[in-house]
């Protein structure tokens, strides 16, 4: 059957308009604001907030409680940190490997792009997850980590001394890598801002190189009694004698913090808190407030809440540890502070502070670090204050409760720079205890309600969930590591 030639025309025609429609309609419908690829950038700055977020999260829920700095208002079932009672660590577990698989994406995005400094910041921030992880639990999963795209659901272990030699390989992969004449091509950052260039420099990218080799002082010093198995003194050394090369943290502006703009979606993980659940359930203890008392620390004024005794306006702490049947009232002592709650700084990852009671004990045990240990411990605690937004009151650190005795034996110096640590280390994740488990400090009471077999714990149990999940390389792991107990010693505490 023959169409008339008409007809023929006019259906070609209708064909060439609906093509065009086509193509005009999948133009329209093409979002020019969504990318393609997925950059380094969009996956930065959202795995930076997460990770953090946990980070402040797991302080004042866990830190806090088992280091004494606060207790709960009631606790009447005999359990609890505080306790030393220390449940497998589930969600733990999981929100770190949730965060490093989105490390990897940016090391392998970035460096498919050749982004050198993306693939710097991704080895920091895989070092430093994974120097929590190893350190909460001992062996983890580690070289066969985040490998399900290939097919590998059950991995391995790794043993914990393996972890920290790459760790620390990491590190200085990193600080190599770093080039601070170039921005950060897709942006994202959101700790330094290293996304441009003042000048023909980028500050920011100065910034994070000072953080890895400050992560790396801290790591070598959580091993120092393993050296030898690792060249810790050596890196050490190098270190601390190769400021260009290897430079660290040399003040507070250099402080590896992810400020909360307080803008949607990055808001402070409590900034919506209720009042049972932010200072309502749980007060600071005697332990930790009371030298704070002693010394008018400025602080406290942002830290906590004041309380009224004797129509006086009072920072009063509770006992930690107690028994069962002690029930504290409601409102009668300090407890977390409403500022805490919005405030910009609650982010911290790393301290200028912390560096510097990192090489005042350092320079306590003969490494030549430019100071003594006395001007690196004052300079410690000035830079914490800073840090928090507190002013420093005349003659603070003449002060008999804090004042550094350079007459008095190496153990007690070490002590006393171990307290101001710890006092530095607030909401800084789990670093007062995993520094209390390598050096015995600070000194905690233990609490009459405590009971006798309840030993300070020396990590966190495996997650439950890997017996099903990963069960044979669970057991190899606990039978190498020699139980599951929260008692277990990891390697380097041995």
């Amino acid at each position: 059957m023959k169409f008339p030639s008409k007809i023929v025309l006019a259906f070609g025609v209708l064909m060439i308009l609906i093509s065009s429609c086509t193509d005009k309609f999948e133009a329209l419908n093409t979002d020019p604001n969504r990318p393609r690829d997925v950059s380094p950038g969009v996956l930065l700055g959202q795995m930076q907030y997460r990770i953090i977020s946990n980070n402040v999260s797991a302080s004042r829920n866990f830190t806090n409680e088992l280091m004494q700095v606060d207790a709960p208002r009631s606790s009447t079932n005999g359990q609890g940190l505080h306790r030393y009672v220390v449940e497998p660590g589930q969600a733990v577990w999981a929100g770190y490997y949730d965060r490093l698989t989105d490390i990897e994406d940016i090391y392998k995005v970035s460096d498919k792009l050749k982004e050198n400094n993306y693939k710097a910041i991704a080895l920091v921030y895989k070092s430093w997850a994974y120097s929590i992880l190893t350190d909460l639990y001992g062996d983890v999963p580690y070289s066969k980590a985040i490998k399900a795209q290939e097919g590998n659901f059950s991995p391995a272990f790794d043993k914990q001394k393996d972890i920290y030699s790459q760790i620390l390989k990491d590190l200085e992969t990193a600080n190599s890598l770093f080039d601070d004449s170039k921005a950060l091509t897709y942006g994202g950052d959101m700790v330094y801002n290293a996304n441009s260039l003042t000048g023909t420099k980028n500050l920011g990218i100065q910034k994070w190189k000072k953080f890895t080799n400050s992560l790396r002082l801290r790591l070598l010093l959580r091993i120092s009694k393993r050296n030898g198995e690792i060249d810790v003194n050596q890196q050490i050394t190098t270190i601390l004698s190769n400021p260009v090369i290897y430079p660290v943290f040399s003040s507070v502006t250099d402080d590896a913090i992810f400020r909360f703009p307080g803008t949607f979606p990055y808001f402070n993980p409590y900034y919506n808190a209720r009042l049972s659940d932010w200072s309502a359930g749980n007060y600071f203890t005697k332990f930790f407030l009371n030298k704070l008392n002693s010394s008018n620390d400025p602080r406290r004024s942002i830290w906590m809440s004041t309380v009224t005794v004797n129509g006086a306006s009072v920072f009063q702490g509770i006992e930690s540890g107690f028994a069962p049947s002690l029930e504290y009232v409601v409102g009668r002592n300090s407890s977390y502070n409403d500022i805490l709650k919005t405030l910009t700084q609650l982010g911290v990852m790393m301290t200028f502070a912390e560096v510097e009671f990192i090489k005042a004990e350092l320079s306590l045990k003969g490494f030549i670090t430019g100071k003594t240990p006395k001007v690196h411990y004052e300079t410690g605690i000035t830079a914490s204050i800073v840090q928090w937004g507190a002013s420093m009151p005349a003659n603070f650190l003449s002060h008999s409760e804090i004042s550094y005795n350079e007459t008095a034996a190496r153990e007690a110096q070490l002590e006393q720079i171990m307290l101001q640590k710890y006092y530095a280390f607030f909401f800084v994740d789990y670093q007062s205890w995993f520094e209390k488990r390598r050096t015995g400090y600070p000194v905690l009471p233990r609490g009459k309600g405590i009971p006798a077999e309840n030993l300070f714990p020396s990590r966190v149990p495996y997650p439950t969930y890997l017996q099903s999940l990963n069960s044979s390389n669970l057991q190899l792991a606990v039978t190498s590591m020699g139980g599951d107990r929260s008692t277990i010693k990891v390697w380097w505490e041995k």
